[in-house]
């Protein structure tokens, strides 16, 4: 009986599938790595530096005179790309580590939109952690077998980083609070509408996806070589962490933003109280860390009676005063931030009064699976004048299940009906139903500034409801209470 031949992988997708799944089996000999948080980063720098050289090598062809951002002998073309002849062993080693990184690290543009400052802020904490010259060899041939000669290998490497970026958060545990499902980015940055020429920010932007998801909402109306720059100038991110900010900066530039204008830096690290007319944007688009906690230094920064240590409310003070007149935001928040009294009430109580806060959708639980198990809600609010009504949306959990996991998680599709619902730009077509309800700001300033809202259309029933759900509630209310009971000392001790 004839043994099956055994068929190639034909779709650049399948392809590119292949070869990273064997880079990553070679890689797993490696001593020098440790886990997927040590082999994901090396092998995104891998595949950033063949990515990179393929876009060069087309624009050396398309623009007469295009001056190459790196040159020879640190091209991927130069000392990756023959398999046979290739250095290899301890030369590799030696050139890797001692040459080539070095080499990245010291690139200094020529002004705005120079390619070389990008790859030295890329490679300014990049390190090569394999200790075999001839593992990184073989890693290096597998990467090479990937064909970035069009577009289309480009953005089908770029959704495949979206999965390693998965992988490296499922890897970081409770380190790792820098992936926000796709879905849920789509959604707000759709609600929020952002439009060429207006400025973007996402002051805690950890991997980009909303600035990459915001580059793709604006870039159907760019229409001029002089759009296209300023639209990439225009999205702007922070990032405090070295890992996410590598990674979210090789996201943008695989993404095709050229120039990623992407600061490492702590968004909160400055007084809000000295935010410049210069500083301010028209859109803020932010997944901020919650459950953290900032050092006394860097709440200092903010107003003494909204002092505190949890970071989500630090954000929302920082994102309130950095938005322009007229300017508009959606940011994901924890179910504390709506119920939160002391300084969360008084944060709520500037944020009522100097933006409208219009709409605060509510997700299902799991919607962030596996990552966390803390109900968290889209709010959404614009610096037009203060708020007179609230309107909130709550998503329903997926029919037949009590809620999204890891293996089955939220869609995108399952916003359409909140979508429908939403209304055009005044909003003024919203009715209330099963799903959807408002509340006069007065009703909210009467109960201490709590935004966390029943849905009065649905009966509360707590004896159907997932003990998982309850469970972290309950987590979540106590973690509120012993941070108002850390502030109550502070206080004593002042």
């Amino acid at each position: 009986m004839a043994r099956a031949r055994r068929t190639e992988p034909t779709t650049p997708q399948a392809k590119l599938n292949a070869a990273i799944k064997s880079a990553r089996d070679i890689m797993r000999k490696d001593a020098g790595l440790n886990g997927d948080l040590d082999r994901i980063p090396q092998l995104a720098w891998l595949l950033f530096l063949r990515a990179f050289d393929a876009l060069e090598q087309r624009r050396e062809l398309t623009e007469r005179g295009y001056p190459p951002a790196i040159e020879a002998p640190y091209r991927w073309r130069d000392w990756a790309a023959d398999p046979i002849s290739g250095q290899t062993g301890t030369e590799l080693l030696d050139f890797v580590n001692v040459e080539l990184l070095p080499y990245l690290r010291g690139l200094t543009g020529s002004g705005q939109h120079d390619p070389r400052d990008t790859l030295a802020a890329v490679f300014k904490e990049t390190y090569n952690r394999m200790l075999s010259g001839y593992l990184l060899r073989d890693v290096v041939n597998k990467v090479n077998e990937v064909n970035f000669n069009s577009s289309d290998d480009i953005h089908t490497m770029a959704h495949l980083y979206e999965s390693m970026l998965r992988e490296v958060r499922d890897a970081a545990g409770d380190s790792g609070e820098f992936y926000t499902p796709r879905p849920v980015i789509r959604f707000v940055v759709q609600q929020v509408d952002p439009q060429l020429g207006e400025t973007v920010l996402d002051p805690a932007c950890g991997t980009g996806g909303f600035l990459v998801e915001a580059f793709e909402h604006i870039a159907p109306d760019v229409k001029t070589v002089e759009q296209r720059r300023e639209l990439q100038a225009n999205l702007r991110g922070i990032e405090k962490k070295p890992l996410p900010y590598l990674l979210g900066m090789m996201n943008l530039v695989l993404h095709g933003i050229e120039q990623p204008a992407i600061v490492r830096d702590n968004a909160l690290a400055y007084p809000v109280t000295q935010i410049r007319a210069s500083d301010r944007v028209d859109v803020v688009l932010t997944n901020p860390p919650f459950g953290g906690e900032e050092e006394k230094a860097i709440q200092a920064n903010f107003p003494q009676a909204s002092r505190t240590a949890e970071t989500a409310l630090l954000f929302v003070q920082l994102v309130e005063r950095i938005l322009k007149p007229g300017g508009r935001c959606g940011v994901i928040v924890p179910n504390g931030f709506l119920f939160g009294d002391g300084a969360a009430a008084r944060v709520k109580e500037r944020l009522l009064r100097e933006c409208n806060l219009h709409t605060i959708v509510r997700l299902p639980d799991g919607a962030f699976a596996p990552y966390t198990d803390i109900p968290t809600n889209l709010v959404f609010f614009e610096k037009t004048g203060r708020t007179r009504e609230v309107w909130f949306y709550e998503i329903p959990p997926p029919e037949g299940r009590k809620k999204y996991s890891k293996t089955r998680p939220m869609r995108f599709d399952e916003f359409s009906e909140c979508t429908a619902w939403w209304g055009g730009p005044d909003r003024g077509g919203r009715v209330e139903n099963e799903r959807a309800w408002r509340v006069p700001v007065g009703e909210i300033e009467a109960d201490a500034f709590n935004l966390d809202r029943r849905n009065p259309n649905r009966a509360e029933d707590l004896a159907h409801r997932p003990p998982t759900e309850l469970i972290a509630e309950l987590i979540e209310n106590e973690r509120e209470v012993m941070r108002l009971l850390g502030e109550i000392e502070a206080e004593l001790e002042t």
